[in-house]
């Protein structure tokens, strides 16, 4: 690992944060300031998310660039397995041989044998997850750390990342806390923050969204009480309060709105028409310079339609639940 680096001549892809962290633009699909990787260039050097499969290389070159080797990356964490986040692991797995490879207990079985994954999206996405995602490639069993809340990644001299299991957004979901900086590495479970207009929306996809767990995952960050946030969509937050405030009240607008709807439709593009109307106006307006593509891309993967999909998914699970309590009952 190459010794230093001069932040003066990063491109403007890759920020240094301090405290030796780098936030990575991964470019999903060649587009910017939708998703983000970390390099914590420490002793053990280590990746948190990768991107898609497209991103890998793009990410490859951003570390030889911040003097990190195939040789010198210890540890690859992802924060859950959706392809945004875990598609690119068996590429840099492939890129960089010496590294671990870390994911929650829940999600490490995909990752040696993504098939079942693969088939899953591709039923969703269909012909749009080649350009948007890739296909991710197994990982060699051998590599792989299943962790779960309170494990921990060493990076050397000390310094460590802690894991707290987060679900709510997906049953596979960990975040993680940096033991020097205090720093909250949140995956989805925090929603998708928008560094254009500051505003966050909740990140709400079927099948595994739940209300209970996503809102208990919110009040264990405001517990650990973070000096950070890092969004994996997109880069890092420091008011820290607020947002997890903002993340909670969306959560419960966007809630509130497809339940009023279902309520009196079953209709999914009646749900959809009523966040529009309602909820999308809370937001601010993307500003003139702002990449069009970029949002487009984002709204893809956490826009109207699939937040409503996963809250009403949700919603009729609770029904069937609470029909089932009735008959044994």
């Amino acid at each position: 690992m190459d010794d230093a680096v001069d932040v003066t001549k990063l491109p403007d892809t890759i920020r240094p944060l301090g405290d030796e962290i780098f936030a990575i633009d991964t470019k999903m699909a060649g587009y910017e300031t939708i998703t983000s990787s970390y390099l914590i260039r420490t002793e053990r050097p280590c990746v948190i998310e990768t991107g898609t499969a497209g991103s890998a290389p793009v990410l490859r070159d951003a570390l030889a660039t911040l003097g990190i080797g195939g040789s010198d990356l210890a540890t690859v964490v992802v924060t859950h397995i959706h392809l945004d986040h875990a598609g690119g692991i068996g590429d840099i797995a492939s890129m960089f041989p010496n590294a671990e490879l870390v994911v929650h207990e829940r999600g490490a079985r995909h990752l040696a044998d993504p098939s079942r994954l693969m088939r899953s999206a591709r039923m969703v996405w269909g012909d749009h997850l080649d350009t948007l995602f890739g296909e991710m490639r197994p990982t060699e069993a051998t590599r792989i750390r299943a962790i779960t809340t309170d494990d921990e990644i060493n990076l050397g001299a000390g310094r460590r990342l802690t894991a707290h299991y987060s679900p709510g957004h997906a049953k596979h979901h960990v975040s993680l806390v940096d033991s020097d900086t205090g720093d909250l590495y949140v995956g989805d479970a925090a929603g998708v923050y928008n560094p254009y207009t500051a505003d966050i929306r909740p990140a709400t996809p079927p099948p595994d969204f739940d209300l209970a767990t996503a809102l208990e995952s919110l009040r264990l960050f405001t517990d650990i009480g973070p000096q950070r946030l890092m969004f994996s969509h997109f880069g890092a937050v420091d008011e820290v309060e607020a947002t997890l405030e903002r993340s909670v009240a969306e959560l419960h607008a966007w809630v509130e709105t497809v339940r009023e709807a279902h309520g009196t439709s079953d209709d999914l593009d009646h749900a959809i028409a009523m966040v529009r109307e309602q909820v999308m106006t809370r937001y601010q307006p993307m500003p003139e310079d702002a990449p069009k593509e970029s949002q487009q891309v984002l709204d893809h993967l956490s826009g109207v339609e699939t937040n409503v999909s996963g809250i009403t998914h949700w919603l009729e699970r609770v029904k069937e639940e609470q029909r089932a309590a009735a008959a044994e009952g």
